[in-house]
């Protein structure tokens, strides 16, 4: 797989910049002000966050897919802090989840599959080989420089 074969984080980054040029990609008013979980404390202080979470979530249904919202939630879920209680696993919210996917689906880079959740398409999967052969000439030039 191709996908395997770059960082995640590189991948995620500049997918992001790609999808930051979709006008269908935008966040909601309310995306400034909520957290992404009942485990975190605080909303997400990166400003392009949404587009982050995005870029991440498609990389995820590349991997996994076909993947629901539960899975997703399961995916992005972290331990919450109960004081001196022990800490227990909750789930990521799924409203942000969901709007994202809707996002990525009227932008033709995910397709609903019944009773199994969505999928790449070939756009998103056309996208997201773009991108990784962009990472990957980037790491090949940082590469022949060092």
């Amino acid at each position: 797989m191709l996908v395997e074969e770059v960082s995640p984080s590189l991948l995620i980054k500049r997918l992001s910049e790609e999808l930051k040029k979709l006008k269908e990609l935008q966040p909601p008013p309310w995306s400034h002000y909520v957290k992404t979980g009942v485990h975190k404390q605080r909303p997400p202080e990166q400003p392009d966050w949404w587009y982050v979470r995005a870029a991440s979530i498609l990389r995820r249904i590349y991997l996994d897919g076909p993947v629901g919202v539960s899975r997703l939630r399961t995916r992005y879920g972290g331990r919450q802090r109960r004081g001196s209680a022990p800490e227990h696993f909750r789930k990521a919210g799924g409203k942000i989840i969901r709007v994202i996917l809707q996002q990525l689906e009227q932008a033709g880079l995910v397709a609903k599959v019944e009773k199994s959740g969505r999928k790449v398409t070939p756009k998103g999967e056309s996208l997201l080989k773009s991108t990784i052969n962009k990472v990957k000439a980037e790491q090949a030039k940082e590469q022949k420089a060092a």
